[in-house]
């Protein structure tokens, strides 16, 4: 056991929740946003211009979306170069045969895959045939052998919460609000969850609803501290950044996760705000606006598809008071409650 504590050391293979859970994925949400979601984005302003080469980049861009995941995971966990560049194949087939699910797919065999790489990388004299030969022959059958299960397994549980959702608006509208809001905070990611279950409809709008509680939230209660940088580097940035206050005060959470308590049922029983766009976007928030863009994507989808008519203004209130306006009013007035009771206190919520 020493001694494969030892190898493992030296080829700085590491089995933690934080280095899987965290960084991994973490990781592989940023490979997402760099394929897919931004792919997303540049076709649909091609489309909406009428420009027919941003929507081929977009195309293009977003068809990359498993082996820019897979390269974004051996690099959170520091794979040798043969290793990294090996993950490409690994990651198309993972995504490809893992279907709906593919980014859980892709990240489960990735993960595999890369560390057993790592453990073949420079142990031989002829290290460019042996590692990428190990990690491909290793990422690539596990994709036959895994990535469909997975895939359908995590395509269920994501059409299980959208039936509940859909079943029961109210209740789910809160749940799902709550905990992928509170998933964005946390430094782990919301994104990627969403993306690993397919989350989009309804309650994939009511995962956008939370998230922008978070962000929106705490940049507007944190307003006095941080002025305008902070307001920015939150709102449409992330407000991940408070992960150390929090730990500090954990009561600063309050008010943004009573925002989404409030604003996630309001989006599923009051505007029917729905997320068919990609589901990474349900994720995002108002991470560079991301949430929103991918709701608006999911509106001229839909209209294409025949299954709605046009973009109301009803649905613009509905999108607007949901992701900014709400949520700023709530977590300001609850933020301000737990200041004058003492919960909150001054500098509590500066980031540094």
């Amino acid at each position: 056991m020493q001694k494969i504590k030892a190898f493992c050391k030296r080829k700085n293979i590491i089995i933690s929740a934080k280095r899987y859970g965290v960084d991994a994925l973490g990781a592989m949400a940023q490979g997402l946003f760099c394929s897919l979601l931004i792919g997303t984005i540049i076709k649909t302003i091609g489309q909406q211009a009428g420009i027919e080469f941003l929507v081929n980049i977009g195309t293009y861009a977003s068809a990359m979306a498993g082996p820019a995941m897979a390269c974004a995971i051996g690099y959170a966990l520091q794979a040798d170069p043969l290793v990294l560049f090996s993950l490409i194949a690994v990651g198309y087939s993972a995504n490809e045969l893992g279907g709906a699910g593919g980014p859980l797919a892709v990240l489960v065999i990735a993960i595999i895959a890369a560390e057993l790489g790592k453990a073949v990388s420079k142990e031989t004299k002829v290290d460019i045939l042996v590692t990428p030969a190990v990690t491909i022959f290793v990422g690539v059958a596990l994709s036959y052998a895994i990535a469909p299960p997975i895939g359908t397994a995590a395509s269920a549980v994501g059409q299980i919460i959208m039936w509940a959702t859909e079943l029961q608006p109210l209740l789910m509208g809160i749940l799902v609000s709550v905990i992928v809001g509170v998933a964005l905070t946390l430094p782990i990611s919301s994104a990627a969850i969403c993306a690993a279950l397919g989350l989009t409809g309804l309650a994939g709008g009511a995962a956008v609803a939370g998230c922008c509680a978070q962000m929106v939230g705490f940049a507007v209660m944190s307003f006095r501290e941080n002025r305008w940088g902070g307001l920015v580097s939150q709102g449409i940035g992330t407000s991940m950044l408070q992960m150390g206050n929090i730990v500090h005060n954990p009561r600063i959470w309050i008010p943004p996760t009573l925002a989404a308590a409030i604003t996630g049922p309001i989006a599923t029983c009051i505007f029917g705000l729905t997320m068919n766009g990609a589901a990474v976007s349900s994720g995002m928030g108002t991470c560079g606006l991301v949430g929103q863009i991918g709701v608006y994507t999911g509106w001229v989808a839909d209209i294409a598809a025949g299954t709605k008519t046009a973009i109301t203004a009803f649905d613009w209130i509905g999108l607007i008071l949901i992701c900014f306006v709400l949520p700023a009013v709530l977590s300001w007035f609850f933020g301000n409650i737990l200041r004058k009771i003492g919960w909150i206190k001054e500098n509590d919520l500066k980031l540094v």
